[in-house]
């Protein structure tokens, strides 16, 4: 599950519509919150008149509130009760300065109480308000509908999507991840620019694979590290017949990584497999990837930094585990179906059914032997987001595409991790894939993310980014 969110809320007023709508709609508005279990901060309702916005001095007030609680705040809510004072709740947002999604909620107004004492025009403020937003240059986010009642699941799944696309923005902020070894020769399609990345604070830290076998050589089979990681593979997936030699080397490499990661505080990786590794050291790296990317810490192959980069937004999003995959393969005439596939270092929440096996692609040139550690099987149906992020490096930007589908009940005969998706408009996407110079890994993840995803990458890390629907483009 996603870890708690803390919202900041505000409450907006203008002072000659009823003031007892304001109240009510404030603790209307806490107990909702309370209730969906996320935490709030909000000014009291002693602060200011009805602990609601409407004034600069309220304004001061509520910003300062925040600026305490700037480490808390993932994003903030601002509720129209009634019309609202625009320029103040604007105000207060920018005085805070917290840098973080902003979602603007209107209160509706029931058709037979429409009279002074009664009327919000919350539908009108929420206009005004956004308005002066746009003027102030804050990006925000809106509820599905342009009214909602705080107490409906319209406005539970507003929510949860909001606290989604919080957690993407806030958990790409300072982000450093780590690439094992150089990129496969044979793999352009996964180059990105480690500058542009670090221009929007995702910091890369490398390290040659050279470095990492130097370090596994001067380890002893009995050293704690060492004997802990291979308890942990031994009851992280059944083996069918592998050699006891494969699983140690497995041990001691992911000893390494470990310690790697702890020390640079890396929250995920991507390694350099094809072949290397295989001819070199003698296993596949899949078994550890799959266990660090099962662990919330994601692990792609052929240094696909980007590619990892995208299964740590869906997991930001979902809170549960990613997986790297190839767009591999048309299941016979369906337009709309997919094989989805990889060797694989998929995660084992991913399989309906799993065992460790070896690599029977690179078996072929390198041998059986050298290529035990791949985790294959069927992957599991269920609703799936995909995410593809790149870097544009003509372009000197960010861009992302996302969307959601379903893995199928289907089984291909197929070695490695595999399973058959069905997206709407499935050809249409692959033509946008393929024109828009997208690589051929995608992410995915078991959860509807793609709208927040979308959200926090399109609005707010202003990376342009599609949002794939059954509808046209977005």
């Amino acid at each position: 599950m996603p870890l708690p969110t803390t919202f900041a809320l505000l409450v907006g007023n203008r002072g000659f519509f009823p003031a007892q709508l304001v109240r009510a709609g404030r603790e209307e508005m806490l107990r909702v919150l309370k209730e969906h279990g996320y935490g709030v901060v909000c000014l009291d309702a002693t602060a200011t008149p009805e602990g609601a916005v409407g004034s600069l001095e309220d304004a001061r007030r509520c910003a300062a509130l925040f600026r305490a609680h700037r480490e808390d705040i993932a994003g903030v809510i601002v509720t129209l009760p009634n019309f609202g004072d625009e320029r103040a709740a604007a105000d207060a947002i920018r005085l805070a300065g917290l840098d973080v999604p902003v979602l603007v909620h209107a209160y509706p107004d029931e058709p037979g109480q429409m009279l002074i004492d009664r009327r919000r025009d919350s539908f009108c403020g929420k206009i005004s308000l956004c308005n002066n937003l746009v003027q102030y240059g804050i990006p925000f986010t809106l509820t599905e509908r342009h009214t909602v009642p705080p107490a409906s699941e319209a406005f539970r799944a507003d929510l949860a999507k909001f606290a989604a696309t919080c957690r993407i923005v806030r958990g790409l902020r300072g982000l450093r991840v780590g690439i094992v070894g150089a990129r496969p020769a044979a793999f352009n399609t996964v180059r990105f620019s480690e500058k542009l990345l670090e221009r929007e604070g995702i910091t890369v830290e490398p390290l040659d694979l050279s470095e990492v076998l130097g370090r596994v050589r001067r380890l002893g089979d009995d050293e704690p590290g060492v004997r802990a990681k291979l308890a942990a593979i031994r009851g992280y997936i059944p083996q069918r017949a592998v050699p006891e030699p494969a699983l140690l080397k497995m041990a001691k490499f992911g000893a390494v990584l470990d310690a790697w990661m702890a020390a640079n505080g890396l929250a995920g990786t991507s390694i350099q497999c094809w072949t290397a590794l295989e001819e070199y050291f003698g296993i596949a790296p899949c078994t550890l990837m799959s266990m660090m990317s099962e662990s919330l810490l994601p692990s792609a192959c052929e240094t696909d930094v980007t590619g990892m980069l995208a299964m740590h937004v869906l997991q930001l999003a979902t809170g549960g585990p990613s997986a790297i995959v190839d767009w591999n393969n048309n299941y016979g005439d369906d337009p709309d179906a997919a094989v989805l596939f990889h060797c694989s270092n998929l995660p084992k929440s991913f399989f309906a059914e799993a065992e460790m096996h070896f690599q029977e692609i690179i078996a072929g040139t390198v041998g059986k032997e050298n290529t035990f550690g791949t985790i294959v099987g069927p992957l599991a149906a269920g609703p799936i987001s995909f995410c593809r992020i790149t870097t544009d490096d003509a372009g000197g930007r960010l861009r992302a595409y996302a969307g959601e589908g379903e893995i199928t009940a289907d089984r291909p005969k197929s070695f490695g991790g595999f399973g058959v998706a069905r997206i709407p408009r499935l050809q249409k996407l692959l033509h946008f894939v393929c024109r828009e110079g997208f690589e051929h890994h995608v992410a995915i993840n078991h959860g509807r993310a793609a709208a927040a995803i979308a959200e926090a990458l399109g609005n707010y890390r202003r990376w342009p980014t599609t949002l794939w629907s059954a509808e046209e483009r977005c």
